[in-house]
């Protein structure tokens, strides 16, 4: 199974309606996607909203590849529990967020082992395909630690990310 997050606050039709169309050439794999504040319905994948926690970590666990946008706690959970993530960040010029910062924050994810990254629906299609031919392991390492190296730096990002809102 593909699981697929695009955030809670704002749409990400692009990612997801590549996804779909991908769905719909490879009626094999499953996709579930937690589509968020998107007012579209999608033929080829499973949608819903939003989901808690508990159930959010649950499909994390049980599927074989992540697609996101470039949100860090995704990045982080796909890292903490080796699973193979295909990003696409949101773009401002789209209307997809407020600025570019997802494109920072892909620009370093990008040199991590499990993190592969794409810019539109035709590289999603060509990620997805990649990832179908390895059966979704992730990609060969390309000379960055990953597993027991990361684990200070997730546990330091996860910490900020998760007891923000605890500071303030």
């Amino acid at each position: 199974m593909i699981f697929a997050t695009v955030g809670t606050q704002l749409p990400f039709d692009r990612l997801l309606l590549g996804l779909d169309s991908w769905a719909a050439a490879n009626p094999g794999v499953p996709v579930l996607a937690q589509a968020g504040a998107t007012r579209r319905r999608f033929r080829h994948i499973a949608c819903v909203d939003h989901m808690g926690q508990p159930a959010f970590r649950a499909a994390m666990q049980d599927a074989r590849l992540i697609v996101s946008h470039a949100g860090m706690g995704t990045i982080l959970s796909a890292a903490e529990m080796g699973k193979p993530v295909i990003l696409m960040p949101r773009r401002a010029k789209f209307g997809e967020h407020r600025n570019d910062h997802q494109q920072d924050t892909v620009r370093e994810m990008a040199r991590l082992s499990n993190v592969t990254v794409v810019e539109d629906g035709e590289a999603l299609h060509a990620a997805l395909d990649a990832a179908r031919a390895r059966g979704f392991e992730a990609p060969a390492r390309r000379g960055v630690a990953g597993g027991d190296a990361l684990a200070p730096l997730i546990e330091t990002v996860r910490d900020f990310v998760w007891n923000r809102g605890a500071m303030a």
